[in-house]
């Protein structure tokens, strides 16, 4: 009764959040953590996109100017964190090329809402998350173990609902650059291929496949409401739907970083 109402609490209240504190010190993070961490910077990049763009139309206004505004943050501080963390001189040079692309988001994300400027801040955040995802895939090739690599993809399915969230945006907002339609299709078949090999992967435990399971129901729910012509939109219906599949797989993604490390 009480793990249920933590998680009714954290998908109600603090879905974006880490499961682990916000000020870990570098040195309590173990690698698996870190991958984590660098994964969870990739949604950042996309979420960060996704509240500008909910704003402009003001959908959900209240909700994605908190998530906004948690999301630089939360960037911020785990850029720090992973600065502190890694000795690779790879991942070091990673993060020195993530710290430079931040620069651009953040000025326009923390600036005046502006359509003129939703598709600038879509095209540097694009910049950031390669960068960012470059990061995750040195530090999970470092840990040599297949936890990493599920945390890495799981972490990706965080990325992708927000991905196809700012997408989605984009298109509602009548932004008609067919790029944008082909991106979000293939941004839901990559989520459905990953959850796929998430739900098969041998590591789960009985927690980790109850929590893919309903990450799968909430997938096929959203596949179903997201039938649309080709002007009909419900943004509120999809910006609410994919926060809820984050908070999930972002749970998810912590318990795979806290399973036992074995080669």
């Amino acid at each position: 009764m009480i793990k249920k109402s933590v998680r009714a609490v954290v998908y109600g209240l603090l879905i974006l959040l880490c499961q682990l504190p916000a000020a870990q010190a570098a040195s309590d993070i173990t690698l698996a953590e870190a991958i984590n961490k660098a994964g969870r910077q990739r949604m950042l990049s996309q979420r960060i996109v996704k509240s500008y763009l909910q704003m402009g139309q003001d959908v959900r206004y209240r909700v994605a100017k908190k998530h906004l505004g948690e999301s630089i943050d939360l960037f911020e501080l785990q850029l720090k964190q992973l600065k502190d963390f890694t000795t690779n001189p790879e991942a070091t040079r990673g993060l020195a090329l993530v710290e430079k692309l931040w620069i651009p988001v953040k000025q326009i994300a923390t600036g005046p809402v502006q359509r003129e400027k939703a598709e600038e801040l879509r095209a540097n955040a694009e910049r950031l998350l390669a960068a960012a995802h470059q990061v995750v895939l040195i530090l999970a090739d470092e840990s040599g173990t297949n936890q990493g690599h599920l945390v890495n993809i799981a972490g990706r399915q965080r990325m992708l609902s927000q991905r196809m969230g700012n997408l989605y945006m984009l298109m509602s907002w009548k932004f008609a650059d067919e790029l944008y339609r082909q991106d979000y299709k293939a941004a839901t078949s990559e989520f459905d291929t990953a959850l796929q090999e998430l739900i098969n992967a041998n590591e789960n435990t009985p927690e980790i496949s109850a929590i893919l399971s309903q990450v799968k129901q909430n997938w096929d729910l959203y596949n179903l409401s997201n039938r649309m012509g080709e002007d009909e939109f419900v943004p509120g219906l999809v910006a609410r739907m994919l926060d809820k599949i984050l908070g999930q797989m972002n749970e998810v993604t912590g318990l795979y970083a806290a399973l036992p490390q074995a080669k």
